[in-house]
């Protein structure tokens, strides 16, 4: 047996130690404060706009509000990974409540997307999350790239900030197209929801605010959250390897070598969402968010005896080996782009 099956072998035996220390048990007490507490605020930072109409001041709310929306999408993110409940119609009932209503994102669409990125992370041909787009993540990628494309590229350490001033808008966008097609399952449900919570969010605007106060309002809302959500996913897997067909291969391998953990104590659990876990998170995405801190240790055990990297650092560290490797990948433009 090779070293990786090997590895994998062992895996079965981690599943049954995390299985009988009851850490894949759903938390639904969790979830409840969780969930409670964010529609708490929300319903507080609506509140206070209905009270305190056409005041600058309310712009205060935006940053408040876009912490909340980002909180939603964590809580969408764990129902679709079925930790808050298991009963397959529960979780779809539950995740468009959530997804499509309270973040205003399509639950279906995210859910095919995030588990092919789940399936094989950071696969440049199946991951959908290191496809070529506004960024690239190879230099065979970027040397592909001519044009304003190139120097985006050349230039992507620097962008990647800015650039996820968008992101919030352009999850919105992708989530009103994909209830455009007919192929989404419970595309009704997903669309009248969809559309109660932009129509609900356009309405609060307007109504307690002035046009030029509503259009700040909702840039500054918006960009924050894009921020907050980019830098939220990216310090997982940015930077960390793309796998030869070997490593691929191996569940395990495939899973921890591409995953990376952020420590920081209770802050960066609730921060996060819970991603700070990457690798436990990769192994068992079913597990409970308030589950992973204890996995951690036994997880970090196992890789440790089979001889498995184990990356943890802080975050301050994570976000230097990703913005490195953006500015490593556009390198080849940056040089060529000298010597033209």
């Amino acid at each position: 047996m090779t070293t990786a099956r090997a590895e994998t072998a062992g895996y079965a035996g981690l599943a049954r130690e995390i299985r009988s220390l009851g850490l894949l048990a759903p938390r639904r007490r969790f979830y409840a404060l969780a969930g409670g507490t964010a529609l708490l605020v929300a319903a507080l930072v609506v509140a206070a706009m209905l009270t305190w109409r056409d005041s600058w001041w309310l712009l205060l709310l935006a940053p408040v509000l876009a912490v909340v929306s980002t909180q939603f999408g964590f809580l969408g993110h764990d129902v679709g990974h079925r930790q808050v409940t298991r009963g397959r119609v529960p979780t779809r009932v539950l995740g468009v409540l959530v997804g499509n209503g309270l973040a205003g994102l399509s639950y279906g669409w995210w859910v095919a997307k995030h588990n092919a990125h789940h399936a094989h992370p950071n696969d440049l041909a199946t991951d959908p999350d290191v496809a070529v787009g506004a960024l690239v993540w190879t230099a065979e990628q970027a040397d592909e790239r001519r044009g304003l494309a190139g120097w985006v590229t050349a230039h992507q350490a620097l962008l990647f900030v800015p650039m996820l001033l968008g992101e919030a808008v352009a999850l919105h966008v992708h989530s009103v197209r994909r209830v455009f097609q007919p192929d989404l399952r419970d595309r009704a449900a997903e669309a009248v929801l969809l559309a109660l919570h932009l129509g609900g969010y356009v309405a609060l605007l307007v109504t307690t605010l002035t046009w030029p106060q509503a259009l700040a309002f909702a840039a500054l809302h918006k960009s924050l959250q894009g921020i907050y959500l980019g830098l939220s996913f990216a310090p997982g897997h940015k930077g960390m390897p793309v796998l030869g067909p070997e490593q691929a291969a191996d569940p395990l391998l495939r899973q921890v070598l591409t995953s990376r953990n952020i420590h920081g104590g209770w802050f960066v659990d609730v921060a996060l969402g819970g991603l700070n876990y990457q690798i436990e998170h990769h192994l068992f995405p079913s597990m409970p968010r308030a589950s992973l801190r204890h996995a951690q240790p036994v997880v970090r055990r196992f890789c440790e005896d089979a001889g498995v990297p184990y990356a943890e650092v802080t975050a301050r560290e994570a976000y230097r080996a990703g913005f490195t490797h953006l500015r490593a990948v556009g390198a080849g433009l940056r040089r060529r782009t000298v010597a033209a």
